[in-house]
């Protein structure tokens, strides 16, 4: 696709990837793509990131079963940002949480966990 080679990966080739669900708006998870994981986002209707730490392609939900269909996908006013806006299937956080968002910082400067 055309619009890959025009969107602003940074020096390492990877680009931050918002995941929203587009039935309630809740922001699931942050994780990061490069060029290999949106082409195959868009092929397949599913996401797939690229891991920092093991230094590969990985599809949400390959091994959970908590895959995201994606809906629909932005990228912002700079091109070096997305959006992607998913069904969710299951939860989106590694630690069985809806999503990844799920701590907040409280008044009193604590972390807290927030059951949502």
């Amino acid at each position: 696709m055309k619009i890959i080679n025009e969107l602003a990966f940074n020096e390492k080739g990877l680009m931050p990837t918002i995941i929203q669900d587009i039935e309630n708006n809740q922001v699931l998870m942050m994780a990061y793509m490069n060029r290999e994981s949106l082409r195959k986002t868009l092929e397949t209707g599913f996401t797939h990131f690229w891991s920092r730490s093991r230094k590969t392609l990985w599809k949400k939900g390959e091994t959970s079963g908590n895959v995201q269909k994606v809906r629909e996908i932005y990228y912002d006013c700079d091109k070096d940002s997305l959006l992607i806006k998913v069904i969710q299937e299951g939860e989106a956080c590694h630690t069985g949480h809806r999503t990844c968002f799920f701590r907040k910082i409280d008044d009193n400067k604590k972390e807290k966990d927030k059951n949502i």
